[in-house]
């Protein structure tokens, strides 16, 4: 699906309000639910699974169960909106759109802090974690106090920071975890975790009498109901990932179907790997000596309550128990999983207050991009402060449970809003829509409204900052941030929207080019100096084929940029392909434009291809490569290798356009019949002689001369008629790239197939079309043709046909 618009009067150029803008959709289910998973699998169940057995025992396997069950009740309530409104921005734009002020404010002033909060937990948890790894791997005394003014507590915190800073400048300079990368990154905690549960469990049975633990009561809950309920209010925040999954909606193939299966795949899961997390770590651990004396306990002490001592690193000394080499293992992926989502929140913190700068709901900069990294540098380095105060100034426990609270809060708001847009917006598309509504949101909002208030209990609302003090100060830190929210609202913010809107330059949707045809070229612009050379080929090979010509140029933006926000990018581009597209008009071939937002332009490109269905592209090539194994280099290679159409690559040579001769290299094959083809309308526009040519080696026999000779009259008979002049040789040469290439001295233009070899290996084109590419004295096209599904068997014994043929000179 396609975020189709032009802005009206954005562009001088002749045809200017005819190019359309287009959001390219580069993510697939599966990287949404990886970013899903990635989010939830974070600092949670490495920092909170021990804090968590404290309070509610054993049961902390139901309460992470019942936590599940209560996420659900507001997952189906981001399933629904995230469908129907896959834009940056989650919960705020939605509360915004259906609740009255200041409700739209409050979500996006409580779902910033509460991201920058999270990620201020991840930063604590990634300073424990690697000040763990120097006490255990360098031989730190576990109370150190390096030079005597630093102690452990204080280097935590300087190691957060650190964390903080660098990842907020990774965000700023643009750089980003590739789908790919995160997808490794979660397969290598889940597995590590799986490793730590199958050990776990293991550990767990052999003792005769592990099912008193966890069957007898009150041993079970020791707690009781309120400590169960307070350990789900404590971790409730590792339930959050759904928050980040919307967030990237924009940037979904077909969000309305994958955004929900997201969710709940996501969702399906997480909560097995927590469960089985809890039930590993507080059944498999023997309370020895030492870590009784580490958690200030007796060895009489249940194994949950020396967990809960040791808080973040319960879970690092269970592995270190029963788990080889666990303690490295799991620092290992706890400090993966930290750093993972810590970029994650950085990311999603920024983007919320971004879309309430661009909102104008928080000051201007907030929403300012930056104009060369083309990332929302305010937004990420005002979150990174907030975080880094948050990771300095409040214990672990106060920053999950602020957190907790502020989730809490933002998903309340959420599941009245989908109650709400029922009413007001009953013609939303929703692709999902909750079963017996209203009921499941409604149910959300009860069962958040128990959690709070056992989460604060359970962690003491002592005034001071000694023991048990944690829960006042989480709720005094959510009741400061609420007060200064007031204060920026009703100071700054009320009546700022209306301002926006009446600056808003309206903007209209544009039809594409009036005429139709069944065949497509498209053709990507990224050097405007290249533009006529590719257009006038492109002419040529449409009017050949009876097609129109689709323009079309990537505007790149960094991922912590939203897509649509690449439109501020989008005048130059437009005018451009605006100018370009006048050729083919002079020409009278029907011709449409689009400038495609994305993050990778290959992928743009891609996407333009599949939902414009494009039959052949042609792109251009700068005739050099960054990489030895990829001769091409940037994103021709993506292309070429991925297009579900046929593919040409233009390399511009010093010339002024003009075409009186082509020299056309041939073997023979699909790829050399697309090659023909191309020679063939280029030549009848330009009235061109066509020079067909094979090239043999010095001391090949009289039958590969034969051969040689009847595949370029078989080439020259389809490529020559009345209109075309063709002439014929085959040439001898020790390297059949380096022959090519000194004929192309005589060409002013050299049109080349790919080589089976291409096929099967990492040049995209073989050997010698790049070297041609690369070396040519003149232009050279290079040629692939879409195999589609053919089967390689399929292929083989079709060349064989064709060289059968071809000896017996009964033609190709």
């Amino acid at each position: 699906m396609a975020d189709t618009q032009s802005t009206a009067g954005g562009g001088d150029a002749p045809g200017a309000e005819s190019v359309e803008t287009e959001l390219s959709r580069d993510m697939s289910l599966a990287d949404i639910t990886f970013i899903g998973v990635g989010a939830m699998i974070g600092a949670g169940v490495f920092a909170l699974t021990g804090f968590a057995a404290g309070l509610a025992g054993p049961a902390l396997t139901v309460a992470f169960i019942l936590n599940g069950l209560v996420a659900m009740f507001t997952a189906v309530s981001y399933a629904e909106l995230g469908a129907a409104f896959p834009e940056a921005g989650g919960g705020y734009l939605w509360v915004k759109e259906a609740l009255v002020d200041p409700n739209g404010f409050y979500a996006g002033w409580m779902s910033w802090f509460a991201h920058a909060v999270a990620c201020a937990l991840y930063a604590v948890t990634f300073g424990v974690f690697l000040t763990e790894f120097f006490v255990v791997f360098a031989g730190l005394p576990d109370g150190f106090a390096l030079f005597g003014l630093f102690d452990r507590l204080l280097v935590e915190k300087l190691l957060a920071v650190v964390m903080v800073l660098a990842f907020a400048y990774i965000n700023y300079r643009g750089a980003e975890e590739t789908g790919k990368a995160g997808v490794v990154v979660t397969t290598i905690k889940i597995l590590i975790l799986g490793v730590f549960v199958a050990f776990g469990i293991l550990a767990t049975v052999r003792e005769p009498n592990w099912t008193a633990t966890f069957l007898d009561s009150p041993s079970f809950a020791p707690n009781g109901l309120v400590g169960v309920i307070g350990a789900m209010g404590f971790t409730y925040i590792a339930f959050e990932g759904y928050e980040i999954i919307v967030q990237s909606g924009e940037e979904v193939v077909d969000p309305g179907t994958n955004v929900p299966k997201a969710v709940f795949y996501s969702m399906a899961i997480v909560v097995p790997i927590y469960v089985l997390v809890a039930f590993a770590a507080i059944g498999g651990i023997d309370v020895t000596a030492e870590l009784a004396s580490r958690a200030g306990l007796t060895t009489a002490a249940p194994t949950w309550q020396v967990l809960g001592n040791l808080g973040e690193l319960g879970i690092i000394e269970a592995a270190g128990q029963f788990v080889p080499y666990g303690v490295p293992l799991l620092l290992f992926a706890g400090l993966a999983a930290t750093m993972s989502a810590l970029n994650a929140t950085i990311y999603s913190s920024s983007r919320v207050s971004f879309a309430m700068g661009r909102d104008r709901v928080l000051p201007g900069f907030f929403g300012r991009i930056h104009g060369d990294k083309r990332t929302p540098h305010w937004a990420i380095g005002l979150s990174a402060v907030l975080i880094g105060l948050m990771a300095v100034l409040l214990p672990i426990e106060s920053v999950a449970a602020a957190a907790d609270i502020m989730f809490i809060f933002l998903f309340i708001q959420v599941n009245w809003t989908v109650v709400k847009m029922r009413a007001t917006h009953p013609d939303l598309p929703r692709t999902y829509k909750i079963p017996y509504m209203p009921w499941p949101p409604l149910i959300g909002i009860v069962l958040q409204f128990i959690l709070t208030p056992f989460l604060l209990l359970e962690l003491g609302l002592t005034p001071g900052l000694g023991a048990g003090s944690e829960g006042f100060v989480a709720l005094v830190t959510t009741a400061v941030w609420m007060a200064l929210g007031l204060v920026v609202y009703y100071g700054y913010s009320e009546g700022k929207e209306a301002e926006k809107l009446e600056e808003e330059t309206p903007t209209v949707v544009t039809e594409r080019a009036p005429e139709r045809r069944e065949s497509q070229v498209l053709v990507p612009i990224a050097n405007p100096d290249n533009a006529a050379q590719l257009m006038r080929t492109a002419i040529d090979v449409a009017r050949d084929r009876d097609a129109e010509i689709l323009v079309m140029s990537a505007v790149e933006v960094p991922s912590q940029t939203p897509i649509s926000e690449g439109r501020r990018f989008v005048d130059e581009k437009r005018e451009t392909i605006a100018a370009v597209m006048e050729l083919a008009t002079d020409a009278d071939v029907p011709v449409g434009g689009t400038v495609r937002l994305g993050h990778d332009a290959g992928t743009a490109i891609l996407n333009t291809i599949e939902e414009h269905d494009s039959d052949v592209v042609l792109m251009g090539w700068r005739g050099r490569g960054r990489r030895r194994d990829y001769i091409l280099g940037s994103n021709v290679d993506e292309v070429v290798t991925k297009a579900p159409c046929d593919v040409l690559v233009e390399r511009i040579g010093p010339t002024d356009g003009e075409v009186d001769s082509i020299l056309l290299p041939t073997a023979g094959g699909p790829h050399a019949e697309l090659a023909a083809e191309v020679c063939r309308a280029i030549a009848r526009t330009n009235d061109a002689t066509v020079h067909v040519m094979n090239v043999v080696a010095p001391d090949a026999d009289e039958s590969d001369r034969e051969d040689a000779q009847r595949r370029v009259d078989s080439t020259a008979a389809a490529v020559g008629d009345d209109e075309v002049r063709v002439t014929t040789s085959v040439r001898e040469g020790e390297d059949v790239a380096a022959t090519i290439v000194a004929a192309t001295e005589e060409f002013d233009l050299t049109v080349i197939g790919a080589t089976r070899e291409g096929l099967l290996q990492q040049l995209v084109f073989g050997a010698i079309p790049e070297t041609v590419g690369r070396d040519a004295a003149s232009t050279v096209i290079m040629a692939k043709r879409d195999l589609g599904v053919i089967s390689w068997v399929t292929r083989w014994f079709k060349r064989r046909r064709d060289d059968y043929h071809i000896r017996n000179g009964d033609g190709e």
